[in-house]
């Protein structure tokens, strides 16, 4: 029995379209925000490391050691 030929390009399209998807989704590598939470690319592990060295433990060491430069430059002026 002969195939009709309205189903055989159908099929084909069909095939065809979901050949194209597949390769658009494994072609796509993007960070994806899915509930709240970031999944990385399927490259993150081929990516550039980013490294950020420690600083200080203590965020506001600069400000401290100003605020105790300026107690002990007003002990000095007021004396004992």
């Amino acid at each position: 029995m002969p195939l009709n030929t309205e189903q055989k390009p159908t099929w084909r399209r069909a095939l065809l379209g979901l050949g194209i998807c597949g390769t658009l989704i494994s072609t796509v590598g993007c960070q994806v925000d899915i509930g709240g939470q970031t999944l990385p690319s399927p490259w993150y592990q081929q990516d550039d490391i980013q490294y950020f060295p420690p600083g200080p433990e203590f965020k506001l060491s600069r400000e401290a050691a100003a605020q105790k430069a300026y107690k002990a430059d007003l002990d000095a002026q007021q004396g004992p």
